[in-house]
């Protein structure tokens, strides 16, 4: 299966990114102050991944729904408003209220458009459950009409063919509320929704490991095989334990030792419990992972999601950096810069040791986002440097 490398994610009338297209590389460093849409941009690739798992109908309604998740501001702002000669003013909106995520790639792209149910609203009391009016997978970085593979125009999904043939109906009842490349399946005639589907799957997002006394990472869990770090990092030791059979290459030995010189970690197994230890230098007995401090623990984690055996497409980490001592930041990067070899990273920081430390390799595409009239920018970006993008209409 073709790997779905990201070079472009898009997204248009989501909180503050009004109209939002960033280029990505192979690990993509995004910073930015307080407020300048950081977190917006990590929630906007987390609704993608609900796409393929059919549940951003969902992810948008505990997020309060619809109405406020849409962009804020008017819909167009003029030269006037922006040089402070008129104030900023409702306007009437000429356009129907749409939120637009998308993805391009080397291999494949993707595009979801949600917007309100159609006038009049139903006889239901899930009359403002946001609507699928639009979705597309295409060949290449962008969407063109001729590269389009597999179309979807509300309840319709269309399989596209030749300029000589007729497209190919796949399916025309798909669910107003279900996406199409979680709900339709034809790997012989559209093997490429079964390609994107996986791929996006396989994305992982780290946010803000707990690390308080109820952390479930603290407890004892049930061991089995764990190539995958949970989100909440509830089978820390498992995943560990994991690493350390299956990596013949001393990578977790190598990162505490970066991280904690002298110190050696193991996993010990009661009726079937997995519990970490920790052996510290200079310390007569090692330590549970109840005993040790948040930005160790913390650290742990990340080492267990960074080491993964198993890398996925794409990994995207939030403020890696929250509750680490600033001595442990080099580390990080450098565990983050050798897994990158192997998976592409986001990773959102406001940590100027940890953006030095990763800006420093070639490898690494910063993202600076600022804020104009509420609306998030990306710094530097022009009409002629920003990469192309279209979305396919309604």
């Amino acid at each position: 299966m073709l790997a779905v490398v990201i070079r472009t994610v898009a997204v248009h009338g989501y909180r503050s990114l009004r109209d939002l297209v960033l280029p990505l590389g192979q690990l993509s460093l995004i910073t930015g102050a307080n407020g300048s849409g950081k977190s917006s941009v990590y929630r906007s690739l987390r609704l993608l991944a609900d796409a393929a798992l059919n549940s951003v109908v969902a992810s948008l309604a505990r997020e309060g729904g619809l109405p406020s998740t849409f962009w804020a501001g008017p819909e167009t702002i003029g030269r006037n408003v922006r040089q402070g000669i008129y104030a900023v003013e409702p306007l009437a909106n000429r356009k129907a209220a749409s939120l637009r995520l998308g993805f391009g790639g080397d291999t494949y792209g993707y595009s979801i458009d949600l917007g309100y149910p159609p006038p009049p609203p139903p006889a239901t009391m899930f009359g403002l459950d946001p609507h699928v009016k639009r979705e597309c997978i295409w060949h290449g970085p962008h969407y063109r009409r001729a590269s389009a593979l597999v179309d979807r125009r509300n309840n319709f999904v269309w399989l596209s063919t030749t300029s000589h043939e007729e497209p190919v109906m796949l399916t025309q009842h798909l669910a107003d509320t279900d996406s199409m490349l979680a709900s339709v399946a034809d790997p012989q005639r559209a093997p490429e929704m079964l390609a994107v589907r996986e791929a996006v799957r396989s994305w992982r997002f780290y946010d803000h490991f707990r690390t308080d006394s109820d952390s479930p990472a603290r407890l004892a869990q049930i061991g089995t095989f764990t190539p995958i770090l949970h989100h909440d990092g509830s089978n820390l030791a498992a995943a560990l334990q994991t690493i350390l059979e299956m990596r013949s290459d001393e990578a977790l030995a190598t990162t505490l030792e970066d991280a904690f010189p002298g110190s050696r970690l193991f996993v010990e197994v009661q009726n079937g419990r997995f519990e970490l230890r920790l052996q510290q230098h200079g310390l007569l007995r090692a330590l549970s992972a109840a005993e040790l401090s948040d930005g160790t623990l913390r650290y742990l984690l990340w080492a267990a999601a960074l080491l993964t055996p198993r890398p996925p497409e794409l990994m995207v980490l939030n403020e890696p950096e929250t509750s680490l001592h600033p001595d442990l930041l080099p580390a990080l990067a450098r565990l983050i810069l050798a897994a990158v070899k192997n998976t592409q990273i986001i990773v959102v920081s406001h940590s100027a040791l940890l953006i030095r430390e990763l800006t420093s390799a070639e490898v690494c595409s910063h993202l600076h986002l600022l804020k104009d009239f509420g609306e998030t920018r990306l710094d530097g970006s022009t009409l002629f440097n920003t990469p192309k993008w279209n979305w396919p209409h309604r």
